[in-house]
């Protein structure tokens, strides 16, 4: 949940870390640091709050003389206050190492006591330093560099990925992963580390992914591989198709507008090479799927966290329509506390945009001992969750940089549909051709509701940005959209918000309705029964005086003189319903939040990948 970025070479270091803390800091922004050799010796600067904070305490010291292999962190506090004692780097007591860490270690209380005892003396509340001292302890005991880096990674519980540099071998980066992302960056006669792949993009391409419980020693002309025991790895290096004007706002305010702006384009990425339109089918054969790997399978889990649980329950209607196997969605941090009923006839889907979230990853890896089938729908190649399932389905939506999730949920929706026009075929139920030829308009219909609908929202928005609370409300399978509406709001606006089925309102929230509580009602033509009944919700809320919002099918008329605002989506196929109804809802939050002068892209206590329960 933190960011690591690292360099060795002949550059300026602190620009090159400074680019790459700036490209990183949606991982936290509590505290940054920077540490570096000065005149031969260990230097670290740290700041609490922001990295532009750092930039400026940087660039009024006019006596470095900086010099590579150099780390920087940006921190999203788990240990310890935000505040620049606890910022990283950390060093051990000779302040001749200094680490930089990403995750929590587990064992730490009982590593200090036992360190203390030893005389070591600790400088913050952080799990971190813990690190650096049990280095410094096992270089005092014998051990050299390489094999005291080692035998404190192994020592160590928890999910960790950690990065060192020393005056003991001053020419070098040492860096280690368990069950947290890094990133090596392959240069000519210059290499880099990081979190993830955006702080690379300015500098290489070229890149290695670390898997667990791997090491790797970057100098100026090579980098080595290793595992925890010392063994020497061979790694193969991948090419990165990113460019790095798709990891900027490209012209938008904030890269949460931007990212809803690209939505039309990110779900044509997720369409590419998976549409046999001249055959009517839906192709997953790059990706291994076959009609096999669903033999057996007598119970289907849809697991994730915040809103991949919401594009999970989206994907409960979606396969529930095709399938006759029960499903079952589960907030991943539950899943594995509840004794779940996984055997070798469960087919386990994991959601998540990063491919990093603890929960979702633990939960996997409780359905693989159990031996289940496992299948990630996932935004970002290399990830730790993509890598240990069987099957992995990229949503290849680019980049999302804003905290809020917006694009990684409409393409993790679409892949819901493309699977499940997949299981349609190969359960022989209705041919799916019809939907099928459907798809390539979807992007195009899309960008239509965009256009239209924005400049009204931000009218909208404007009549209702001082609001204290927002119910959502819907059905069917817009129910799970109005949880994400309420999510949204709440997490870049800091209103109260909540989401609840509209046949539910009777039952609790309907005390809440006045005339200063807004209800954003979702209500489509193509849910059929639920449809009219979601419009009496809306009589009783106007019964009691309370605003309404309503997103409703085109030529719906009757409830135009019956609520404050009303916006039409283009009368669609029921499967496409949760992304053309979401996306003005996240057009929605923003306006609002922005209207409060919110931080959007980085909203206060939430980070971009939740790499610790």
């Amino acid at each position: 949940m933190c960011g690591i970025v690292g360099y060795v070479g002949k550059r300026p270091v602190l620009p090159v870390l400074l680019e790459g803390l700036r490209r990183l800091e949606y991982r936290g922004y509590d505290s940054a640091g920077v540490v570096f050799f000065d005149k031969g010796r260990l230097r670290v600067l740290k700041r609490k709050g922001r990295v532009y904070d750092l930039e400026e305490d940087i660039y009024r010291n006019s006596t470095l003389e900086p010099k590579a292999p150099g780390l920087g962190h940006t921190r999203w506090a788990t240990h310890g206050e935000p505040n620049e004692i606890n910022a990283h780097p950390h060093f051990d007591c000779k302040t001749t190492l200094a680490i930089v860490h990403n995750g929590i270690i587990e064992n730490f209380y009982e590593l200090k006591k036992e360190l203390i005892i030893k005389g070591h003396k600790f400088i913050s509340d952080t799990d971190t330093e813990v690190i650096a001292h049990l280095i410094e302890e096992y270089v005092k005991e014998g051990l050299n560099l390489f094999q005291a880096f080692l035998t404190a990674l192994r020592k160590l519980k928890g999910a960790f990925a950690v990065a060192m540099i020393t005056t003991m071998d001053p020419e070098k980066i040492y860096v280690a992963r368990f069950q947290s992302p890094v990133v090596v960056g392959l240069g000519e006669g210059e290499n880099f580390l990081a979190s993830d792949i955006p702080a690379l993009l300015p500098f290489t391409k070229k890149v290695v992914f670390l898997e667990d419980g791997e090491v790797a020693i970057l100098s100026q002309e090579e980098v080595k591989y290793f595992d925890f025991h010392g063994r020497e790895l061979k790694k193969t290096p991948q090419i990165i198709t990113w460019d790095l004007a798709s990891a900027e706002k490209g012209g938008f305010s904030h890269f949460m507008l931007k990212e809803i702006y690209e939505q039309p384009s990110a779900l044509q990425q997720t369409l590419l090479g998976r549409l046999d339109l001249e055959k009517g089918k839906i192709d997953f054969s790059r990706e291994g799927l076959t009609q096999e790997f669903f033999s057996g399978i007598k119970r289907i889990f849809l697991v994730a966290c915040g809103t991949s649980y919401h594009a999970c329950l989206v994907g409960k209607y979606l396969l529930e329509r095709v399938i006759d196997i029960p499903i079952e969605v589960d907030l991943a941090s539950e899943f594995r506390y509840r004794n779940p009923r996984l055997d070798n006839g469960s087919l386990f889907i994991a959601l998540s945009q990063s491919g990093e979230t603890a929960d979702t990853l633990a939960s996997l890896r409780l359905a693989k001992e159990k031996g289940a089938r496992t299948l990630a729908i996932c935004n970002v190649l290399g990830s730790t969750i993509t890598r240990e399932s069987h099957i992995v389905l990229y949503t290849q939506a680019g980049p999302e940089i804003s905290v809020a999730s917006t694009k990684a949920f409409t393409t993790q929706v679409l892949m819901f549909i493309l699977l499940s026009l997949y299981l349609q075929e190969i359960y022989q139920r209705e041919e799916p051709k019809e939907l099928i030829k459907m798809l390539p308009r979807l992007p195009g219909l899309l960008n239509k509701v965009i256009e239209k609908l924005h400049p009204k929202i931000k009218e909208c928005a404007k009549n209702w940005y001082g609001a204290s609370n927002f119910l959502y409300l819907g059905r069917n399978i817009l129910y799970p959209i109005a949880l994400e509406g309420a999510l949204k709001l709440k997490e870049i606006s800091y209103i109260h918000a909540e989401g609840y089925a509209a046949g539910e309102m009777k039952h609790g929230p309907i005390a809440l309705i006045d005339e200063n509580f807004p209800t954003v009602i979702l209500s489509a033509k193509e849910l059929g029964i639920v449809h009219e009944k979601t419009l009496s919700n809306a009589e009783e809320i106007r019964a009691r005086r309370g605003p309404i919002i309503l997103f409703t099918t085109e030529g719906e008329r009757k409830f135009e003189d019956k609520v404050n605002y009303i916006f039409y989506i283009p009368e669609t196929s029921y499967a496409f319903l949760p992304i053309l109804y979401v996306v003005p809802l996240q057009l929605l939050a923003f306006e609002i939040a922005y209207l409060k002068g919110c931080d959007i892209d980085k909203p206060r206590n939430l980070a971009k990948s939740v790499t610790v329960e």
